[in-house]
């Protein structure tokens, strides 16, 4: 076998860590400015339910081309309301990807419904357009597409299917706010860029805001849509299904509950710090960019031992780069993924793995009975994955730090 990186031995097998700390595979990147921004909240009269949420809302909904924005405290709770604002309930199915965090199933069993599972595309991870129609039936309501890694999914196709069939598209974007695609084919005459956030092709979009994404509130998430009334109702719900000044004649304080909701509110705080954060997005899905390119470059010899993640064509789609999820080609080596995650650890490279398919999680196998082989690409595809750091806050020489220790450990444990 050819040399392919240096001969040293591995940290796990009693060698030298490549460096000292722990790199984690994605860390947030708070400013001073965002420090001041939230100080100021905290001297504020008030530190929720004030001004820097609808402040917030119009920021992000401006920067993704939507009409409406709403705010909530999480991406699960951002998911949970936009199934139950669109009216998911007992009998309905909703068609998702296998592959991504529990979260994108787990709303639309929160309504009543159940999710249905179709098979990704190997060489993206994004949903397989032909599998998504092939399982439609007469109790289909809707599509979930997951926008995996930040990579956006073939939203036209996936709109034409929903249009056929009558079906709502709700987008999980939890990993994509920053990224963009064409709408139409070649940059000529009638193609533009569309921002994921935009809901040119669904619904309803969801974004989280947890510290390993585009940006962060600590913990939050975002429904934007382009119909008032779904706004209206999404409002409703994150506080408790009440309504304020539905009867003005019983004065301004009566209010009323109109729906069953749930007191998913974002506070002023963290918006104060998703206000100061966004300012920064283009510049963190710019780095992200530049880290995702250069892993490219220095990793692309590798390629018998790896398959590197799916690199778009520019000219038609932005990726956003949340993640960077390499595929081991495991028959070229001697030992398993389990050991070259550890090996990598070691190193003090914090690896991570996304996604365990969720039919494969115990409480879907013992609630549906989804067994192995259900959905084999996206098996095979987690079975191999392994993500690379990458968050924009990381330096030259962590990038460096992470493909030297890649090509230290394959090169130790390659056939």
């Amino acid at each position: 076998m050819k040399r392919i990186g240096r001969p040293d031995l591995p940290a796990i097998e009693g060698g030298t860590p490549v460096r000292r700390g722990l790199l984690p595979y994605g860390h947030q990147w708070i400013s001073d400015a965002a420090i001041r921004a939230v100080t100021r909240v905290l001297r504020a009269e008030r530190i929720t339910q004030g001004p820097k949420v609808q402040q917030f809302e119009e920021k992000v909904a401006s920067y993704c081309g939507a009409r409406y924005a709403v705010a909530v405290s999480s991406g699960t709770a951002a998911l949970h309301l936009a199934c139950l604002a669109a009216g998911i309930h007992v009998g309905n199915e909703v068609i998702t990807s296998p592959l991504s965090f529990v979260a994108s199933a787990n709303c639309v069993l929160y309504c009543g419904g159940r999710p249905v599972f179709a098979d990704i595309e190997e060489s993206t991870g994004l949903l397989d357009v032909k599998e998504v129609e092939r399982r439609v039936t007469p109790r289909t309501v809707g599509i979930i597409p997951v926008h995996y890694a930040g990579l956006p999914c073939p939203m036209k196709d996936l709109a034409a299917i929903a249009r056929r069939h009558k079906l709502l598209i709700i987008e999980d974007a939890a990993q994509a706010l920053g990224a963009a695609y064409r709408t139409g084919s070649g940059g000529g005459a009638g193609s533009g860029w569309v921002k994921v956030g935009g809901c040119s092709h669904s619904d309803m979009t969801i974004l989280s805001f947890h510290p390993v994404k585009s940006i962060t509130t600590g913990e939050g998430g975002m429904i934007l849509t382009n119909h008032a009334e779904l706004a209206d109702r999404l409002r409703r719900l994150r506080t408790h299904g009440v309504a304020r000044n539905s009867q003005p004649r019983k004065g301004s304080w009566y209010f009323e509950m109109l729906d069953l909701g749930f007191n998913y509110r974002l506070t002023d705080i963290q918006s104060a710090l998703g206000l100061s954060q966004l300012r920064r997005l283009d510049r963190f899905i710019e780095r992200r960019r530049e880290i995702a390119t250069r892993y490219h470059r220095a990793l692309h010899d590798l390629r018998d031992w790896m398959t590197l993640p799916f690199w778009p064509p520019t000219q038609s789609i932005k990726h956003a780069w949340h993640l960077f999820p390499i595929r081991l080609n495991l028959e070229k080596f001697r030992v398993g993924r389990a050991k070259i995650f550890d090996a990598l650890v070691a190193e003090n490279i914090g690896v991570n793995v996304h996604h365990i398919p969720i039919h494969l999680h115990p409480y879907y196998r013992r609630t549906f009975g989804y067994r192995e082989g259900d959905y084999p690409v996206a098996e095979r595809f987690f079975q191999r994955v392994l993500t690379l750091p990458l968050f924009p806050r990381m330096r030259q020489t962590d990038v460096e730090d992470v493909v030297e220790a890649v090509r230290k450990v394959i090169a130790y444990y390659a056939v």
